[in-house]
């Protein structure tokens, strides 16, 4: 405990992610959860200790809809390496494979007739639930009803406790968004709570985490919430179209590159962007300061495998000025230049333009040209220190002390 840097509360996806990153980047850490193991059912995490702790409000609502999900041993025509969603003028409902070979998890809508019962049992709605999943269930492992919440942490940061995950934001299963942003906030966290807990930036730093994944949650409430409704709404009309027309329109969509890659980015969340955030900054070509790095593949590779590094970095598509590079070579910030290509048009991407690359694969600042006075200015203004950096210091002509 005496080396520990960082205390994690829960050993969940996002815990976990969290723990990987910052032993990736030699940060000791410490994992605690009440469980003796993996778990083995859903948990779509309401209750926080640490939440509650810290007297930091949850506020949202809980839908009137009860769900029900069950782990169970049956036969169907089911995607047996995959997810299949049934869309209903019931509702909806989701078969997926679990860890055990052979069993199934089903998730959908307890049925309006059941909802209200003091006791749900599977046997009770065993027939719609058979009938929406195209399930024949054979044998129950598990079973349980639950309502779904939305709600929003008022802050994902007391002092030197940070909220992550459910403990932060809890919405709908619509979208499967759940863990996913849960390991967003993790990654988004780590980095700098790294780069802080070993010297390499200014404590500051940590204050981007809050606006950068607190904004992001408040939109995902907003947009599973819009969905959630839709699919669960009971309308006879809403019904009839949730049945016939949206899984139409929903096929001619994905099978356009535009819908595909749409629903991809939503989906991936690699479309998150962090524009507004504290410490984003310019714009070249199509991209700006907060974007996700636009992924280029080319003759010699990729432009994503420099960020393995897990470093700060800096990107240039064409000719790299080498007075731009000799002025950066003090600051320890790799600079990588790929060619310009038609590839790099299509990512919006600016010839000869220069980004500076967090470690978690955003654009912290993009200037349309190589001035390095920019770059020296915006390191130095959170103390940044590349881990490949030597320990020297440095000194910067104008240096500034504010991003504002």
């Amino acid at each position: 405990m005496s080396k520990t840097k960082v205390l994690i509360a829960g050993a969940g996806p996002t815990g976990l992610t969290l723990a990987l990153w910052l032993t990736r980047l030699g940060v000791p850490v410490r994992i605690f959860d009440k469980a003796t193991g993996p778990g083995e059912t859903s948990r779509d995490g309401a209750r926080s200790t640490v939440r509650h702790g810290l007297n930091i409000g949850f506020p949202g609502g809980t839908y009137e809809q009860a769900f029900y999900v069950a782990d169970v041993k049956g036969t169907g025509n089911v995607t047996r390496n995959g997810m299949d969603t049934t869309i209903s003028s019931y509702g909806f409902a989701i078969v997926m494979p679990v860890r055990q070979s052979g069993s199934l998890r089903l998730i959908g809508i307890v049925p309006k007739a059941h909802e209200a019962d003091e006791t749900i049992s599977f046997e009770a709605i065993r027939a719609d639930i058979e009938r929406e999943t195209g399930v024949t269930v054979n044998e129950v492992n598990w079973f349980s009803t639950y309502r779904v919440h939305h709600r929003v942490a008022e802050r994902f940061r007391a002092g030197r406790v940070f909220l992550v995950g459910d403990a932060g934001h809890i919405h709908s299963p619509a979208g499967g968004q759940g863990m996913n942003t849960g390991m967003g906030d993790a990654v988004n966290l780590a980095w700098k709570l790294g780069a802080v807990a070993q010297g390499r930036a200014d404590p500051r730093l940590l204050d981007s985490y809050e606006p950068e994944r607190i904004a992001f949650a408040h939109k995902l409430i907003e947009s599973t919430d819009k969905v959630f409704r839709f699919i669960t709404n009971r309308s006879r009309l809403v019904g009839l179209f949730r049945r016939y027309v949206m899984p139409k329109v929903m096929n001619i969509g994905l099978h356009t590159s535009f819908g595909s890659r749409a629903f991809f980015g939503v989906i991936s969340q690699t479309a998150i962007q962090y524009r507004a955030g504290p410490i984003s900054s310019g714009v070249a070509g199509k991209v700006s300061g907060g974007d996700r790095l636009p992924y280029v593949t080319g003759a010699g590779g990729d432009n994503f495998e420099p960020l393995r590094s897990l470093d700060w970095q800096v990107h240039v598509y064409g000719e790299v000025n080498c007075d731009f590079r000799a002025m950066l070579a003090p600051t320890g910030v790799a600079v990588h230049a790929f060619a310009w290509t038609d590839a790099a048009v299509k990512a919006g991407l600016q010839r000869d333009a220069a980004y500076l690359v967090r470690p978690d694969g955003h654009v912290a600042l993009a200037s349309p040209v190589q001035e390095a006075a920019a770059f020296q200015r915006y390191l130095a203004g959170l103390a940044i220190r590349p881990r490949t950096a030597e320990r020297a210091p440095y000194r910067v002509p104008g240096t500034m002390h504010s991003l504002a």
